[in-house]
């Protein structure tokens, strides 16, 4: 696979195999995953929540109980200044939403300042590979702070891995001075892909037509597959629908057999979809009936495979009794949709 980073002053882009994967339009409002100093404004009791001055119009809201059960961040009052991270932006009216359980990305770990949850990437699936980096991150950590292990530690070298603890408690640091990092899409993106494998990193060239053409394409509702099926994307308020359908393929009259490539098909351009468009949170997939337990298998062993390669975490959680696809994606940026793409 060849992989081509694509960072000009408009966007930022991957494309995988002349596919376009992903685009991020360089969009001054968008600080999601930004650490910011905030100004408790007011506490809201009933809501267990706050509502905190980040230096914009409308005040940002604050949840007092975080998602992680190890957790310290203790109370607040009316007029404290503090460090918080923007989960999500303003949308719809409403303020950004924010975490005080703050992540400080490196390439091979996440510190976790306000934490001490010793994690490991969902990726790694050989227990003496895990076991390993626990240990390695129980070390680092030295029970003073959080650590995920992400996909790039497993072929560091220890001091590799030493000097990015020191780096990233040296952030902490600096944030608790007031310094905040900036850090933008062009820098997130080459922590996150340089472990990967980039062939090519194209600065201050536009995108090439073809890439366009696919980005023109993203926002289509409906996409062809290789053979004649396609795939219908559907984002509603709380999940996005996928549908695969056959449509006009009839290139074989074995049902099973055109059922099982069409879903193999969809897997790949649902994972290039997925990540172009920046779909989050729960996705569920109608694919193909198919009534062979083994096709079922391979389906869902070839989207988890797929999946590998997305730099987001993303969990398959396997067919439900309707013989749905579930699977999650953590929240980011917004969806493509809302933002327009370059002209030609």
């Amino acid at each position: 696979m060849e992989r081509r980073l694509y960072l000009n002053e408009s966007c930022c882009a991957v494309a995988e195999d002349d596919r376009l994967v992903e685009y991020i339009p360089l969009e001054k409002t968008d600080q999601t995953g930004r650490i910011v100093l905030g100004r408790v404004e007011r506490m809201m009791p009933a809501l267990d929540a706050a509502f905190v001055d980040i230096g914009r119009k409308k005040a940002a809201f604050l949840p007092m109980k975080e998602n992680s059960q190890t957790f310290l961040g203790g109370s607040l009052r009316s007029g404290d200044r503090i460090p918080v991270q923007i989960r999500k932006e303003e949308h719809d009216g409403k303020g950004a939403y924010l975490s005080r359980d703050l992540t400080i990305p490196g390439t091979y770990m996440l510190l976790m300042p306000m934490n001490r949850h010793i994690g490991i990437s969902a990726r790694f699936t050989d227990p003496g590979t895990r076991e390993r980096l626990r240990h390695v991150g129980e070390a680092l950590a030295g029970g003073e702070t959080g650590l995920v292990m992400r996909e790039a530690a497993a072929n560091a070298e220890r001091d590799e891995l030493d000097a990015e603890f020191r780096h990233l408690m040296d952030v902490w640091r600096g944030i608790r001075e007031g310094k905040i990092p900036e850090e933008g899409p062009a820098q997130e993106l080459l922590r996150d892909y340089l472990p990967r494998g980039v062939n090519e990193i194209l600065r201050n060239q536009d995108l090439p037509s073809g890439l366009l053409h696919q980005l023109r394409e993203a926002r289509n509702r409906q996409i062809r597959l290789p053979h004649g099926g396609n795939i219908v994307i559907d984002p509603c308020e709380a999940l996005t629908v996928i549908d695969v359908n056959s449509a006009s393929d009839a290139s074989t009259a074995d049902r099973r057999a055109t059922a099982l490539r069409t879903n193999l098909e969809a897997c790949q351009e649902i994972m290039i979809q997925t990540r172009l468009r920046n779909l989050s949170g729960i996705l569920v997939l109608d694919l193909i009936d198919m009534a062979e337990e083994e096709d079922r298998i391979q389906v869902e062993q070839t989207l988890a495979a797929a999946f590998q390669r997305d730099r987001i975490k993303t969990v398959i959680h396997g067919f439900t009794r309707l013989g749905l696809m579930e699977m999650t994606r953590r929240r980011t940026r917004p969806v493509l949709r809302t933002a327009d793409p370059p002209e030609t």
